[in-house]
């Protein structure tokens, strides 16, 4: 990464073995529907929009064989990635658990949170589990339903700073950065410092304790500056918006750890997850899941509708979801940028692919006003790429069936 250009908020990325061309196969596409699309192109630059379509073919055996399609992609354009960071962090939560392989600690005991200071809050139960138990089970799943910060904190605060980041490096995602917690203000030394959190059996008994840590990552230094203003307690301030020291994971990278959960089999041996059978399953299940199927937690369908977090295909329509099709994703919204990496799966007509995109929705450049065209530009963009992408699949011929409802009976995918 190192120096980067504050102006337009790029920095130089460590070196990748992913070589990324201008795809004129993307733009064509999106051409053929100016009605969705004409402003979005003409305005590609200033809206940051970047989008990566993997069309997905099977072999006579099943296998599986990727095609990557970009628009706009530029890795080394940041964007503020939001919430899409709870994703490598709920992975890790449960590959962690494996590397500490204690007898009796898993997804499912009870981890109690603790606090050393002012600025960092305790846990000892969670009102949103049948049984008031805080598991990591049960945060992983309000993650990936509802996007749930507060469940994403507590394990960023159990696998501590360091892991997180030296992990994801050592696997070849060089360029991610997960440096802070999420919608809570905290300094950048008080990110370094994660609570300590213990484990604990149905009698009450303390199985494993993990002190408090103070992360002494040094973190590639990157000069991100962007808009023309923002507020601050109230007050405008006229000048760029510092990202230097926000969080960062880039499109592609969400997009291949999407992959690796699906397909593991299809990333390098380094980029694996230590993941046992039961943890893929453990995530898909939830990544697909849409609120109303969840019997723990239990979500008000006035507030978390089918199709809440589903922003590729369903944009903001809070209609009900597509009986055939599961999507199981990742989505992100803040400071004015929308993202969205998904798999989809449509077991009626076998269609099955993946899609990434990020887009821009900040048109007056001001930050922390509450003014960002989510609703008039981003969730609309979202919806129209998804569905325009899932009728060129609809319409595209493919040598083999993908066997999609085998698939999906054997990680036991369907609506429960």
């Amino acid at each position: 990464m190192g120096s980067g250009k504050s102006k337009t908020g790029s920095y130089k990325l460590a070196k990748s073995t992913n070589k990324l061309y201008p795809d004129s196969f993307m733009y064509n596409l999106l051409a053929r529907y100016p009605q969705y699309f004409d402003s979005i192109v003409r305005k590609k630059k200033e809206m940051r929009v970047q989008v990566i379509y993997t069309e997905i073919n099977r072999s006579k055996k099943g296998k599986a064989k990727f095609t990557d399609h970009f628009f706009n992609h530029n890795a080394g354009e940041y964007f503020y990635p939001a919430s899409t960071i709870k994703l490598p962090i709920a992975v890790l939560a449960l590959q962690r658990l494996n590397e500490l392989n204690i007898s009796g600690v898993d997804k499912n005991t009870i981890m109690l949170t603790g606090a050393e200071g002012d600025d960092q809050t305790l846990v000892n139960n969670d009102p949103s589990a049948a049984d008031g138990r805080p598991t990591i089970s049960h945060y992983i799943k309000k993650i990936l339903l509802v996007s749930d910060n507060d469940a994403s904190n507590r394990l960023y605060e159990f696998l501590g700073q360091e892991y997180i980041n030296n992990t994801l490096h050592k696997m070849g995602y060089k360029n991610i950065q997960i440096i802070h917690r999420l919608n809570i203000s905290l300094s950048e030394e008080q990110n370094r410092h994660t609570n300590p959190v213990a484990f604990y059996d149905s009698a009450g008994k303390m199985i494993y304790e993990k002190k408090g840590e103070i992360s002494s990552l040094v973190y590639q230094q990157r000069n991100i500056k962007l808009g023309k203003g923002y507020f601050k307690n109230g007050e405008l301030i006229n000048e760029p918006f510092d990202f230097s020291a926000k969080n960062l994971l880039p499109l592609y990278d969400l997009h291949l750890i999407v992959r690796s959960i699906i397909f593991p089999e299809s990333v390098p041996e380094n980029q694996r997850f230590n993941l046992t059978e039961d943890d893929y399953k453990f995530l898909r299940n939830y990544m697909s899941m849409m609120p109303f199927e969840s019997a723990s937690p239990v979500y008000n369908p006035d507030e978390y509708w089918d199709t809440y977090v589903k922003f590729l295909y369903y944009g903001s329509e809070k209609g009900t979801a597509a009986p055939s099709i599961r999507i199981f994703n990742k989505v992100g919204d803040a400071y004015g940028f929308l993202i969205d990496a998904a798999y989809f799966v449509d077991l009626k007509n076998n269609i099955e692919f993946m899609l990434s995109a990020v887009i821009y929705c900040n048109s007056d450049g001001i930050f922390n006003d509450d003014k960002y065209d989510y609703d008039s530009v981003g969730l609309p963009f979202m919806k129209n790429l998804g569905r325009v992408i899932y009728d060129y699949e609809l319409n595209r011929k493919k040598k083999y069936n993908p066997g999609l409802s085998l698939l999906m009976n054997k990680d036991k995918l369907k609506n429960k």
